[in-house]
């Protein structure tokens, strides 16, 4: 069982990462999504994902996807977009003040990057003693 479940971590491709983000508000409730495709050309059915969509290549062609490690790192980056976003729009539809939108950007600035700098630490081949 564990060699097949680490074959599969080594084979497994993702191609797609989607996160979406809420803000509660005083005024309502205000949404973010973001979807990043991994030079992918997939279409989304009936415009679903289509809030905003990152496309890191434009090849004709499917690639391999990304790794695990890769597709973890990726996530963190569009979840820290989409959270900074749903905050930004809380904010300018006045559902929270600037002071609360800018000290949680600065929160979620922090807390991302601490999450991609683990994640890209955990990648680094094991130093030789």
């Amino acid at each position: 069982m564990r060699e097949l479940l680490g074959r599969v971590k080594s084979n497994v491709r993702v191609t797609k990462v989607v996160a979406t983000r809420s803000v509660k508000g005083k005024f309502g409730d205000y949404f973010a999504g973001f979807a990043a495709g991994w030079e992918s050309v997939q279409d989304e059915p009936a415009g679903i994902g289509k809030d905003m969509e990152m496309v890191v290549s434009d090849s004709a062609a499917s690639s391999n996807g990304m790794t695990l490690k890769e597709a973890r790192v990726a996530h963190y980056m569009v979840s820290m977009h989409a959270d900074i976003a749903a905050h930004e729009a809380a904010m300018a539809s006045g559902g929270i003040s600037p002071q609360h939108c800018s000290d949680a950007v600065a929160s979620i600035k922090s807390n991302y990057g601490k999450l991609i700098r683990k994640a890209l630490k955990d990648e680094e081949p094991a130093k030789a003693e």
